[in-house]
């Protein structure tokens, strides 16, 4: 048995009925902040470009758009979500390696779902599977693929199609074909990703790509049988290590409850427990941002990020830890109001910017996913006081648990963005509460129309 054979194996023999409450709840969890991410990436000019070309080229008219009347052929659909997603940097991260794997099973489940007219259980069934599949490689992948430049949408692609195989009742021989595909069919480079749209674009292929994997696969498309371990193969060519583990306790626990977190504030999720601590730490200090003298960020992850500061767009902020904690220290928050332009100019954010630095001599990370730890912050004010806080894990992470309040009052505050009628926010919440309980994904898709 092949690595692909043994995961195929797994997920085929699977239904919605085998898996834990606790995970289903997480994938309508994901679902949520999804088409909440998407409303607020709406109408980001590479959302908008992506939209427009898709239809320009038309198509069978199987998915619909979130938040238009306007539909494509299934995976068409899900890249068109996905981009918007991911455009907001608004949606979820698997905290392993940063890899945003829920926008991707939700954008290809509910298309593919639209289009062979499966339920709402069908759809969180193959969620938590494709979640599964797609965590699990890049968990093997962490960090190697970043240390060879690669991004986290050579591993999203296996949850698109898993979840789409899973739909489609793929045979084992047949899903294990769907992952052989996804694993040759994208590419993404990780440096193109943190400065400018690749990020966004990227995830449109994850889910476009994936979800053809899954189609073609159910059409008898095969690939080589050991294309994930043999020498020269997806493993090694992007640094893959502990391979072993990419099978070994096979539903024992699901990485949808385990590593999956929320974004309850936009922008890269490895800046969001220190931007909490910077937070913190200015609440308990009752802190005069006018009279910080120096800002301290004590990470082992942060050193290798550099000190980019002063952000002028989404990208910039998004990827800015500077930023962050100078913000956080200023307002003691950090929220979906400081990816604006009326907050890159602040003078007090600007001004604290410039006092922030990195600890030379962190504290070292207990293991290989730099990304899922948080850090200290230590805010040294003229007076000599000192404040500081420590965060480990932001909130809205498995580490911490997920709370549906939070998610709640995120697509609250995202949904309208859209143009959604506040009656319709509110029905598609409370229909998301009770998906499983769903019979058509046009239940849904009806309550998103807009435009």
């Amino acid at each position: 048995m092949t690595i692909a054979a043994d995961l195929a194996s797994f997920v085929t023999s699977k239904t919605t009925a085998d898996l834990p409450p606790l995970a289903l709840e997480r994938a309508k969890m994901s679902l949520a902040s999804t088409i909440a991410s998407t409303a607020m990436g709406l109408d980001i000019a590479s959302a908008r470009a992506i939209r427009e070309i898709e239809k320009d080229n038309g198509g069978a008219p199987q998915a619909t758009l979130w938040f238009e009347s306007a539909r494509l052929a299934a995976p068409n659909a899900a890249r068109v979500n996905a981009v918007a997603s991911d455009a907001a940097a608004s949606d979820d991260s698997d905290m392993r390696g940063i890899a945003h794997i829920g926008t991707i099973v939700s954008t290809s489940a509910v298309a593919m779902a639209e289009k062979l007219g499966r339920s709402g259980s069908d759809v969180l069934g193959a969620m938590v599977l494709g979640y599964e599949v797609a965590g699990r490689i890049d968990e093997a992948l962490t960090p190697g693929r970043m240390q060879r430049g690669f991004h986290g949408s050579v591993s999203t692609i296996f949850g698109a199609a898993v979840a789409s195989g899973t739909l489609l009742e793929l045979s084992a021989g047949q899903m294990t074909h769907a992952i052989l595909l996804a694993a040759t069919s994208i590419g993404g480079l990780a440096i193109a990703a943190d400065t400018s749209w690749a990020r966004e674009y990227h995830a449109s292929l994850s889910a476009m790509l994936g979800t053809q994997a899954a189609l073609a696969a159910a059409r008898g498309f095969t690939s080589e049988e050991q294309s994930l371990e043999a020498p020269r193969g997806f493993f090694q060519a992007l640094g893959g290590q502990a391979i072993d583990d990419v099978t070994a306790g096979l539903g024992d626990s699901w990485d949808i409850v385990t590593d999956m977190a929320i974004k309850l504030m936009p922008g890269g999720h490895p800046f969001h427990a220190i931007a909490e601590a910077a937070a913190n730490a200015a609440i308990e200090g009752d802190v005069d941002p006018r009279q910080v003298e120096q800002i301290i960020i004590s990470a082992a992850q942060m050193k290798d990020w550099g000190s980019k500061a002063h952000p002028r767009d989404l990208i910039g902020a998004a990827h800015s830890v500077v930023y962050f904690v100078a913000a956080s220290v200023a307002d003691r928050r950090f929220s979906w109001e400081h990816i604006t332009e009326a907050k890159f100019a602040d003078p007090v954010i600007t001004d604290l910017q410039d006092k922030v630095v990195f600890d030379p001599d962190p504290a070292p990370l207990p293991d290989r996913f730099t990304h899922r730890h948080g850090g200290t912050v230590i805010i040294r004010m003229r007076s000599g006081a000192v404040h500081r806080h420590t965060c480990k894990a932001p909130r809205g992470s498995g580490a911490r648990g997920v709370a549906w309040s939070d998610v709640d009052a995120k697509y609250r505050h995202l949904v309208p963005m859209s143009g959604l009628p506040q009656a319709r926010v509110e029905q598609s919440l409370a229909l998301i509460h009770r998906f499983e309980a769903v019979r058509s994904m046009a239940e849904l898709t009806a309550l998103l129309q807009v435009r």
